[in-house]
């Protein structure tokens, strides 16, 4: 089992900017690729960015990308979402999620509880 833990959400006007971070615990050794998904009311939950544990590859979705920059941390088994210029439209609950598999999906494996992101206009 992997748990997976966000912090560094909150509230920001828009133009600014806000780090989010997941720590993995358990049997890390099994996780192939980290990534974040967000959810905003009344919305289906969507890809935002992903991250092979090696941190050789990254993915984004096409709304972040330029803005948002994915990380990992091996020593310390977190990957973080610094998130740049910020629109309103990127409220939303933002979820880690850790799979033993190449990629992310609805489906992966391993989800956090979810990090409230709100963005001011």
């Amino acid at each position: 089992q992997v748990q997976v833990v966000e912090s560094g959400g909150g509230l920001v006007q828009a133009g600014g900017s806000l780090r989010l971070s997941c720590a993995a615990s358990g049997r890390t050794s099994s996780v192939y690729t980290m990534g974040w998904f967000r959810q905003a009311p009344g919305k289906e939950r969507e890809f935002v960015a992903a991250i092979t544990w090696r941190g050789d590859n990254t993915y984004y979705a096409d709304s972040v990308k330029g803005r948002f920059t994915i990380s990992m941390d091996n020593a310390k088994n977190t990957v973080a979402l610094q998130m740049n210029r910020l629109k309103p439209e990127d409220t939303a609950v933002y979820y880690c999620v850790a799979d033993r598999r190449f990629g992310v999906n609805l489906q992966s494996d391993y989800w956090g509880q979810g990090t409230q992101v709100t963005v001011s206009s």
